[in-house]
């Protein structure tokens, strides 16, 4: 196995001291040429590589940043990753993406692991409802973020998108196609993006005032099996409802591939609608409607605003809660119902 080569090994071989190296290394103008060409051949030859991690360590300034998401399984959150990434790489940082899998628990352990690795601060998209996790975490002064999602508890800058309008352009979409029986598949209420986007729904019937009914199917889970279940569950139901609209694309995804599978035609016979816009609503068999969420732009917000906070001039930093806009991207996957 091969052994990490450290300054003093590069001091010894050069004949200075390890103060030199290190001046060497950080500061060249301060050290005579022969001296410094010296140093910089013993490094090449040993193969030496200083640790960046180690040098950030001891000036209590890291370049990683940690992103916490609830699923890399959805092409979402890659383009919020993929945001985040581009605006951390203009500041010289790097990212580190790390995925909580739904879990307070994955959670709280990654938050700890974050505290441990001294990182610059942490854009996270929290999974634990009461923001418990993120109280505790302050108390280790690094700054974070909240994206897709406000933590009312937590003193911290965010970056959203408002969930009760996006929901409310999919319900008004149905309703003004003549849907009145609309079925809200989400994943477990305990997160705050389905309960805002069961509000938007619930809200755009209420004001619509025709006597139309939503019936709610809830998940353990946010993916494309728990869309599968939601769409087995949605056709045993007698009347059946016309149209479905889905916490995300995933799960309508799930609802698309059951109903498919029980020879009923959408948006024939069921209309589909879904959230987010992830580039596979497009290119599905039949083309998605979806209320899109801005994700690129999302993570790359969120990460400037952690680097305007970790920066140069983080006393001048104040909080911020930026919320962004949903669009609606209507497709195949709704028309009026027979009749």
């Amino acid at each position: 196995m091969s052994r990490t080569v450290g300054i003093k090994e590069v001091a010894r071989a050069a004949g200075v001291s390890v103060g030199t190296v290190s001046n060497v290394i950080n500061r060249p103008a301060m050290v005579a040429e022969e001296t410094r060409l010296r140093v910089q051949s013993a490094i090449e030859r040993l193969g030496y590589v200083r640790s960046e991690a180690a040098r950030h360590l001891r000036a209590g300034r890291s370049r990683i940043i940690a992103l916490l998401v609830l699923d890399m399984a959805n092409p979402f959150f890659v383009d919020v990753a993929a945001g985040a990434e581009r605006a951390a790489r203009a500041a010289g940082l790097g990212v580190m993406l790390c995925n909580s899998a739904q879990s307070p628990s994955e959670e709280a352990d990654y938050l700890a692991l974050f505290a441990e690795q001294r990182v610059r601060g942490v854009l996270i998209t929290p999974t634990e409802t009461t923001g418990g996790n993120l109280t505790a975490f302050q108390r280790h002064g690094i700054p974070f973020v909240s994206v897709d999602r406000v933590v009312p508890s937590a003193e911290g800058c965010s970056v959203s998108v408002d969930d009760v309008e996006g929901a409310g352009l999919a319900a008004r979409h149905l309703l003004d196609s003549g849907h009145s029986d609309i079925a809200y598949v989400s994943g477990p209420m305990q997160l705050s993006q389905c309960r805002d986007r069961h509000t938007g729904a619930t809200r755009a019937l209420r004001d619509f005032g025709t006597g139309a009914r939503l019936r709610h199917i809830e998940g353990a889970r946010m993916d494309v099996a728990a869309g599968r279940d939601a769409g087995a569950r949605l056709l045993g139901m007698s009347p059946r409802p016309t149209a479905v609209f889905c916490a995300n694309d995933l799960m309508a995804l799930g609802v698309l591939q059951a109903l498919y599978g029980a020879g009923v035609a959408v948006p024939e016979e069921v209309a589909l609608v879904g959230y987010d816009d992830i580039e596979f609503a497009a290119a599905a068999a039949v083309p998605l409607t979806s209320v899109r969420q801005p994700a690129y732009r999302m993570g790359r917000a969120a990460a400037d605003l952690l680097i305007e906070e970790t920066g140069e001039e983080a006393d001048r930093h104040q909080h911020q809660r930026i919320v962004l806009q949903p669009e609606l991207v209507v497709r195949a996957s709704t028309l009026p119902p027979r009749g």
